[in-house]
């Protein structure tokens, strides 16, 4: 029961401001002075908020309230889905939309990070991989859902916000988790069994500061703000690729779901892909990302469009739930795991934030007019570099899947 507890978190940290992006049209119809900005704040904001939210996660994780900071956040999270209900302009629900992305960002890291604390070895990589596909399997619902209920009250799919209600309920198992699990510390003061407290385990992991593996952990986050980068590329320039070549708009949703659905699917099968692709599993979800960025720089027919999709999904979606497992061994204080993760979290929603001006910027320098195609060829050879930087350094700790996620 305590598994369920925590993957029910799940459920609700990739919801901010993306759920409700169906809806941005009928909002216009409501509110007819809504100019482009106040839509662009509604689903921007919360994203915004969780990454200092996240930091302060972090630290808060480092004390002994881990399971009352889940029960606030999941608190405030289910009053702004209350709130939503009642909102009468747009101006009050971007005021909720933002006290939604101090719950999430509070919330988030705890998502992975009690996973971390209370499960170990293959048990809890398994569990990193279905904790990834939930999250993804229930924004995929939940835009459809919004997308279906946004056609009655405009009221109505805020719905979607109530969900934290399941695991609230479920809170109740949290609170017991055994405590040594939870607040596992290596105080050396403290007499401790655990191997990574001790200074020869310290110095064999590599450079340590602060009780994190410095070099690990910006690795761990460079590698995850790159494919985050890469990748949702589709969601900000596919809907202008399907406008600019004529086709239906319909199939923007058709690949955006096929993105979303293979980011999904690999979280439930990692296990199984580990075991038959071994060390090579980040290099050929590398070469995924790759070939899906081809079909959309070079290759203008539909079919292409959602095999690009899938390839760059299935890519991503094996990287997520590995790094995540991967953030965990970059301390040498196991207490201070969620930090680790949040910080690597904080890479992806940066990369969320910034794709479009990477993107602008990069077009300006080289004067590119074609934004479109610019950007798909421009994270084509982008991630072929890459590529190769997983090849040479498949062995390292960024690219490796072996006995530090087994």
């Amino acid at each position: 029961m305590a598994l369920v507890a925590i993957l029910s978190l799940s459920l609700v940290v990739n919801l901010p401001g993306l759920a409700i992006t169906p809806m941005l049209g009928t909002l216009a119809q409501v509110f007819p002075d809504t100019t482009q900005l106040d839509k662009q704040l509604l689903t921007m904001l919360p994203n915004l908020l969780i990454i200092p939210c996240l930091l302060l996660s972090g630290r808060l994780s480092l004390s002994h309230h881990k399971i009352a900071v889940v029960v606030t956040a999941l608190c405030i999270y289910a009053v702004c889905g209350v709130l939503y209900l009642v909102a009468d302009s747009m101006a009050q629900l971007i005021v909720i939309s933002c006290l939604l992305g101090v719950g999430a960002g509070l919330l988030i890291p705890f998502s992975t990070g009690l996973l971390a604390d209370t499960f170990a070895g293959s048990y809890r990589m398994r569990q990193m991989g279905l904790q990834s596909a939930i999250s993804n399997m229930t924004l995929v619902c939940a835009t459809y859902v919004v997308g279906w209920l946004s056609h009655g009250d405009w009221h109505l799919p805020f719905v979607v916000y109530l969900i934290p209600v399941i695991p609230l309920v479920l809170a109740r198992w949290l609170r017991k988790i055994p405590a040594e699990d939870l607040y596992d510390s290596c105080d050396s003061s403290q007499p401790t069994a655990d191997p990574a407290c001790k200074p020869e385990a310290v110095a064999a992991s590599g450079k340590s500061r602060n009780g994190y593996i410095v070099g690990r952990l910006v690795a761990i986050i460079g590698v995850y703000f790159f494919v985050t980068y890469a990748t949702i590329v589709v969601s900000y320039y596919c809907p202008f690729l399907v406008e600019k070549e004529h086709w239906s708009s319909s199939l923007t949703g058709t690949i955006t779901a096929v993105y979303f659905l293979f980011i999904f699917l690999p979280g439930f099968l990692l296990p199984q892909i580990i075991k038959v692709l071994q060390g090579r599993t980040l290099v050929v979800s590398a070469v995924a990302i790759v070939a899906g960025l081809a079909l959309f720089a070079f290759v203008r027919t539909e079919w292409a469009m959602i095999a690009g999709a899938a390839l760059m999904g299935a890519g991503y979606g094996t990287f997520q739930p590995v790094l995540y497992n991967k953030a965990t061994f970059t301390v040498t204080n196991p207490s201070k795991s969620t930090m680790a993760l949040a910080l690597v979290l904080i890479a992806n929603y940066g990369a969320i934030a910034v794709t479009p001006v990477i993107i602008d910027g990069f077009r300006s320098l080289l004067h590119a007019q074609n934004v479109t195609a610019f950007a798909f060829i421009l994270n084509f050879v982008i991630s072929v570099a890459f590529l190769i930087v997983a090849i040479v350094f498949r062995r390292s700790f960024a690219f490796r899947t072996g006995s530090d996620v087994d």
